[in-house]
């Protein structure tokens, strides 16, 4: 359907100080509008046109974040924000950084705060937005919110994409927030499906064995820095809303749960509470994932049992819909893991690791490749198996390329110019079997997924000959970094 097209004016009724921007999503449009970075378009339907614009955004470079208002069905001032995060800037501005920072800045800034932050304890308040409308008994409605219908094949409405799910370790004071995929069943209940091997599933398993109900809180409208947060691996055992705390050098404010206890942004859009009860299960699915497939079908998952929704007045959804790589997840993790996987190979041990990138194209998972400065016989291959082996790379990866120092590797058509030249497939090509995979896999067929097999490809210069091996055309990453900065501008006419 066609919809109005209206210019962004700043808020009125949405009063957030930019200073509480880190922790507050209005705060956070005020700053992304007065960099030209924000659109909003009135009366587009959920049914079917929101999941089609994000998708078009999602795979538009550069494309803004965009906020849709007067959703026909629902009261004006019920939102959704799509597509918050898949500009460099945008990301930049989330992570407290200047809207300018460069690609390997930012991925430095990352592995600093990843490394040297000091979490924040979140402190308890008597009040916040989040209060301002608390739902509970006959009350309680998920359909209140308009969800958008993601995709036409998913099974449902799914108002957790865009998500932080908050569980609590059983047998310590550990509070995790992960990204998980939330599904509407009806007015008080939802299904949620979480990853193997992932902090939310170790606390599910726990409550579940000794047959308890685990409580969860899922915030479905955020700010975007607590969900780059939870949509990352930050440290074992650490909240990841007090690491945001300490990324910014402001706590997150929270509020406790009446029902669960556990803790809840006192700034944030949409909170929804309830419980997980090992035996009530319904069918969950399909939903249109991060590999670009329908690969986990429907399964009986664990029902929410939603006790209470809390949600500011004109609450906004943060929806951030899988679709076919790259979407806006990717492109912002593309950095982010990047870094992870440099970080953990670095902490590993392994010398001279130059650069490394986990490639959108691939999820940001599935195909990683690292630039090293060859140091010894088999540095290449020690390289490759550290690497398909760190947690970063670990968890449905399919390929792993290692390249000299002198290759881009964020450079797609660098590293494969790097393949064909520099690899011979009966000396350079490993495989080993019997690695993580999980039911999002699309290759590994229904029933089997447990393990899966990974490509190591060695595109360096063969060491016992590298010193005449031809010289190549063309400037080092570094100069070609420099002139994009100098004289890009030619490009943009």
């Amino acid at each position: 359907m066609k919809a109005s097209r209206v210019d962004y004016v700043p808020y009125e009724k949405d009063d957030d100080p930019v200073a509480q921007a880190p922790h507050s999503l209005r705060a956070w449009l005020k700053q992304v509008d007065e960099v030209g970075e924000l659109r909003v378009i009135n009366g587009v339907d959920w049914e079917e046109s929101i999941g089609r614009i994000s998708e078009m955004l999602h795979h538009t470079d550069d494309s803004p974040a965009v906020l849709f208002d007067e959703i026909p069905g629902y009261k004006a001032g019920n939102r959704v924000l799509v597509n918050s995060l898949t500009a460099r800037a945008r990301l930049a501005v989330s992570l407290d950084l200047p809207a300018d920072t460069g690609t390997f800045e930012l991925m430095d800034a990352w592995e600093r705060m990843v490394d040297e932050v000091e979490p924040q304890p979140m402190p308890e308040v008597d009040a916040g937005p989040i209060l301002e409308n608390v739902l509970e008994g006959d009350e309680i409605d998920l359909f209140k919110f308009p969800t958008p219908l993601w995709h036409p094949e998913d099974g449902g409405r799914y108002i957790g994409t865009g998500c932080a799910v908050a569980t609590k370790d059983p047998d310590s004071d550990w509070v995790n927030f992960g990204t998980y995929r939330v599904m509407i069943h009806d007015e008080k209940r939802a299904g949620l499906y979480m990853s193997p091997s992932k902090h939310g599933m170790a606390h599910r398993n726990t409550y579940f064995e000794r047959s308890e109900p685990m409580p969860v809180v899922v915030l479905a409208g955020l700010s975007p820095l607590q969900f780059v947060a939870s949509a990352l691996e930050i440290p074992h055992g650490v909240n990841e809303m007090e690491w945001v705390g300490g990324v910014v050098g402001s706590p997150v404010e929270m509020i406790r749960g009446r029902h669960t206890g556990l803790p809840i942004p006192a700034h944030a859009e949409i909170a929804i509470e309830g419980f997980l009860h090992p035996q009530n299960v319904e069918l969950e699915g399909p939903f249109g994932e991060w590999t670009g497939y329908y690969a986990s079908a429907s399964r009986d998952e664990p029902v929410l049992d939603v006790a209470a929704i809390y949600h500011r007045n004109d609450p906004i959804l943060l929806g951030c819909p899988p679709e076919k790589p790259p979407y806006e997840a990717q492109r912002f993790q593309q950095y982010l893991r990047s870094a992870n996987l440099r970080r953990q190979l670095r902490g590993a041990g392994i010398p001279n690791v130059v650069a490394a990138w986990t490639h959108a194209a691939g999820g940001c998972r599935l195909f990683n490749v690292v630039a090293i400065e060859q140091a010894h016989a088999g540095h290449a291959r020690q390289t490759l198996h550290a690497a398909a082996s760190m947690s970063q790379a670990a968890y449905l990866g399919r390929i792993v390329i290692v390249v000299d120092e002198d290759i881009d590797v964020t450079d797609l058509d660098e590293v494969i110019w790097a393949v064909t030249t520099r690899m011979d497939p009966a000396r350079d090509v490993d495989i080993i079997e019997r690695m993580l995979t999980g039911a999002l896999d699309p290759a590994i067929e229904p029933g089997k997924k447990v393990h899966n097999s990974r490509l190591l490809i060695d595109a360096t210069r063969p060491w016992e000959w590298k010193d005449r091996f031809p010289p190549p055309i063309g400037p080092s990453p570094e100069i070609k970094r420099q002139t994009r900065e100098d004289w890009g501008w030619i490009l943009k006419g």
